[in-house]
């Protein structure tokens, strides 16, 4: 083992809880070593990569009891503490996000000839809340719920189209392919992520970093919780439906009109 992988794996152990926090290249500014020292680090210790010794090191201090306000062990308790703990969080959701990067996902979801919103994991649920509230106000979008699909679909994508890709981590290695597929037509990649320095926002062109109801990268891997990402996702389509103006109006009524008759069919159904 070189001295300079020797320095990465005395960070490691010196400080896990930082580690698990830090992008590879911020260990690496830390250690005075080069990105590709930290990976060969990693795999000097049996992992794949980076992520992957992330993924470990927060499993291993996810044993560690944190400390909490006391409800106590009844399911109700630990549903209050769940609540409090998300509660606290939500004034921040919108922290972190840059005004004109915003102004210019809503410029670009509004103008884009076609729009394509992909999510895996977790985050896929969200894709398709997202595509149905932005057809539904106006601006019909697209969603595809296979991973392979996604990458055929994001490849045919043209410069004018718009890939807006859900993910909570910026870590996922399916939307990360995604992403660089929709590139590679030349459409704009738009990112929707709670980390600002991560994979996905290096390959987008524009990035909404939406604050999480996780306060950390470990927490995004033990409790991945997406309540902030939809709270965002209601605002920014209301946006985009202002955006719209009359369009937007017109397609809601549409809307209101279908969910009546739907209403009603429903109410006929129990006679």
């Amino acid at each position: 083992m070189q001295p300079s992988e020797r320095r990465v794996i005395d960070l490691i152990v010196a400080d896990p809880a930082l580690v698990v926090e830090s992008t590879a290249q911020e260990l690496a500014e830390r250690a005075a070593v080069a990105r590709s020292t930290v990976i060969r680090a990693c795999q000097s210790l049996g992992y794949r990569g980076y992520p992957q010794l992330r993924v470990a090191l927060a499993a291993e201090l996810a044993q560690q009891v944190e400390p909490a306000q006391d409800y106590g062990t009844s399911a109700l308790g630990r549903i209050r503490s769940g609540i409090d703990t998300l509660a606290a969080s939500l004034p921040q959701i919108a922290s972190v996000l840059v005004e004109s990067e915003v102004d210019e996902a809503v410029r670009c979801v509004v103008e884009a000839r076609r729009v394509l919103v992909l999510a895996s994991g977790l985050s896929a649920p969200l894709a398709s809340d997202l595509a149905m509230r932005l057809t539904a106000t106006g601006r019909p979008a697209d969603v595809v719920a296979d991973a392979i699909g996604q990458q055929i679909a994001a490849r045919q994508l043209v410069a004018g189209d718009a890939c807006l890709i859900v993910s909570g981590s910026g870590s996922n290695e399916s939307s990360l392919k995604v992403a660089r597929a929709a590139a590679q037509g030349g459409a704009v990649v738009i990112a929707l992520t709670s980390f600002a320095r991560s994979p996905l926002t290096e390959l987008s062109d524009i990035s909404l970093v939406i604050a999480p109801a996780a306060t950390s990268f470990r927490r995004e891997l033990e409790h991945s919780s997406r309540v902030a990402h939809a709270i965002f996702i209601e605002a920014f389509v209301d946006a985009v439906g202002s955006a719209l103006g009359a369009e937007s109006a017109r397609v809601r009524g549409q809307v209101l009109e279908i969910l009546s008759d739907n209403l009603a069919e429903a109410d006929a159904s129990r006679e």
